[in-house]
């Protein structure tokens, strides 16, 4: 930022800092002055995690798990409540590179004054009691721990020091019961489920997890996640494929009011489970149990990763009365195989079963004719999707039916940015921008996107830009020119928002912002200072600006101390003010000039720079 001294004024510097945004979900993790703290860890008041009083633990009590080089070999249950205001929250504190801490749960140790039941499928166990006093846990949060080894033939130790097995569908977190129960930003791995969530659960977040590498060899039983509850979400997690000869699925669930939004789904005997809560009666007869919904997801299937059906929604008890039998929504998301042979998108258990898709896109790298819609039975709408040429209704025979309202896209490819990186978002020539259409009634407003996965385990706001575009992402500008300034085979780290690739002291934002290039060591074209007269001398700036639509906003701000700034002028894609009461637009085009509206030589005197905000922000969970 550029300094003044009296009698002059420098050019203004840009701001060179994004402006943050926050993601607000109905599950906020709020800590209480009136809590406790506990921190475990190397110099900490506790050295073990078992030396937490778990059984008395409070409203607003925090216990910190602090990073260290070795795994915490210790397992725990929660079964206390919180409040809404002031929940109970188990929080890894990561290392200096970022590690979360582990907790191993081969040969774990237990709390000696713990004392639950099925100790020996869990990692952490949330309900389910004898001391602390069996009760219904609530407003309970974990997050930031790496948990791993709960599946045979891994032993533990319990509260009276006797070695014990796991069992095969043993979890790093098992949630028995519970209420208003979030799981954030967690590695869960090497278990025979990642995650396992119990009928008798209610309200659930999971966001912003890494869940791979689970399952029991041969077993079709145990999955990366496997869940059951009455109002659970999945949201900006990475669900990565199993343990190799674990043909589980990725997500399996038996809920009634799932929603399952921007994921990034890679690998799985299936990458959606989604079939009846059979051990549940409250569940099916529940008036959420009829809708599901799938929406602004990544779905990957890669070559020979078992079934090639996508997504089942229906049952697999083979009791088809209790069968969802309602509507799976899915709407924007994008969906990728690479297998060389069949690929079917939904396998719909019975006729009864309708899915309403729309808005996605749907790709193979095989032939197109290696593509099919359906398994067989079921209803299924499409309108406005993108498919490989060639698709075929079914592999094996359509006995539901399949209504096409003639809306639908193809072609040879959707137009990814880089298909052979994983970049799936869209370039600038692809016929999925602005080819979608609004969504069913039940879906708004709760259920239109808002914002998109970011590799990995981050998010962007979505835009909201004249027609919606087809698949998890909405074109992007700055995205397009990344892919063509850093190339195909580019480096992230170096075609971010803030690198600096050429050493210049302008990172790519703003290289960006007014059109420079991020390879040249150059800082010509940015903001420079003008004199413009209007009866009188005026002090102005002049910059360039990207044409429309940029993904940007650019602010002029002034200031008479280079510490406090006000708005002036703004221009974003949809909306500008050209003038204020302090500043005023006097040219604008392929060069914007704003002037100050006092003179040259009114007091104070004043400084004026352009802050440029990315309108899509990335939030990262952590």
């Amino acid at each position: 930022m550029s300094s003044s001294s009296p009698g002059t004024r420098r050019k203004p510097a840009p701001q060179r800092a994004l402006t943050p945004t926050l993601l607000l979900s109905s599950f906020l993790a709020l800590s209480s002055a009136t809590g406790a703290t506990y921190e475990v860890g190397e110099g900490k008041a506790f050295s073990s995690i078992g030396q937490v009083p778990w059984e008395s633990l409070a409203p607003g009590d925090i216990v910190l798990i602090h990073w260290r080089t070795n795994a915490y070999h210790e397992k725990w249950v929660i079964c206390r409540q919180g409040t809404p205001e002031s929940p109970i929250v188990v929080r890894g504190v990561p290392g200096p590179g970022g590690e979360l801490p582990v907790i191993n749960g081969n040969g774990a140790t237990t709390r000696a004054q713990l004392d639950f039941w099925n100790q020996q499928r869990a990692v952490i166990k949330i309900g389910g009691a004898s001391v602390p006093p069996d009760t219904t846990p609530a407003h309970v949060v974990v997050e930031n721990l790496d948990i791993r080894s709960a599946r045979p033939p891994y032993t533990y130790r319990n509260p009276s020091g006797n070695t014990a097995s796991y069992v095969a569908n043993a979890s790093a977190i098992y949630v028995e019961k519970g209420t208003n129960i979030v799981i954030r930003n967690c590695v869960l791995s090497d278990c025979g489920n990642g995650l396992f969530v119990a009928a008798a659960t209610r309200n659930v977040l999971i966001e912003g997890n890494y869940i791979h590498s689970n399952g029991n060899e041969g077993s079709i039983l145990e999955h990366n996640s496997y869940t059951a509850a009455e109002g659970i979400v999945f949201q900006f997690n990475r669900f990565g494929p199993l343990r190799t000869n674990c043909p589980g699925n990725a997500l399996k669930d038996r809920s009634a009011g799932l929603v399952v939004r921007y994921n990034w789904i890679e690998g799985g005997n299936r990458q959606l489970d989604l079939v009846d809560a059979e051990d549940s009666v409250a569940l099916q007869q529940s008036p959420l149990y009829r809708s599901t919904f799938v929406y602004g997801n990544v779905l990957i299937e890669p070559d020979n990763a078992g079934n090639s059906q996508i997504v089942h929604y229906g049952g697999d008890s083979t009791d088809e009365k209790i069968y969802r039998k309602g509507t799976l929504f899915f709407h924007h998301n994008t969906v990728v195989s690479t297998r060389s042979g069949n690929t079917t998108l939904f396998r719909l258990s019975t006729n009864d079963e309708y899915c309403d898709a729309r808005n996605n896109i749907f790709y193979v790298t095989a032939n197109g004719n290696r593509l099919a819609l359906v398994d067989g039975a079921g209803r299924l709408f499409l309108t406005h999707n993108w498919l490989k040429t060639g698709y075929v209704n079914s592999h094996s025979g359509v006995t539901g039916s399949i209504t096409n309202d003639g809306t639908n896209l193809s072609g040879a490819a959707p137009g990814f940015l880089a298909l052979s990186r994983q970049e799936f978002r869209l370039n600038t020539n692809s016929a999925c921008i602005n080819a979608g259409t609004n969504l069913p009634p039940e879906a708004l407003p709760a259920h239109l996107p808002a914002w998109h996965y970011v590799k990995h385990r981050k998010s962007a706001s979505r835009a909201n830009d004249l027609a919606p575009d087809l698949g998890a992402f909405e074109f992007s500008p700055f995205a397009a020119w990344q892919n063509a300034m850093f190339g195909a085979g580019m480096d992230d780290a170096a075609a971010s928002e803030g690198a600096d690739p050429d050493g210049d002291g302008v990172v790519n934002l703003l290289e960006y912002a007014f059109e420079l290039d991020p390879s040249v060591f150059s800082t010509a074209g940015l903001p420079s200072a003008r004199m413009v007269a209007n009866g009188e001398a005026h002090f102005a700036i002049a910059f360039h600006r990207r044409p429309l639509p940029s993904e940007l906003t650019y602010v002029v701000e002034v200031s008479a101390d280079l510490i406090h700034w006000q708005p002036g002028p703004w221009y974003g894609d949809f909306d500008s003010m050209p003038s204020n009461a302090i500043a005023s637009q006097v040219l604008s085009g392929g060069e914007t000039i704003v002037r100050l509206n006092a003179g040259l030589f009114d007091d104070p005197w004043r400084f004026m720079r352009v802050r440029v905000v990315f309108e899509h922000p990335t939030l990262n969970i952590e």
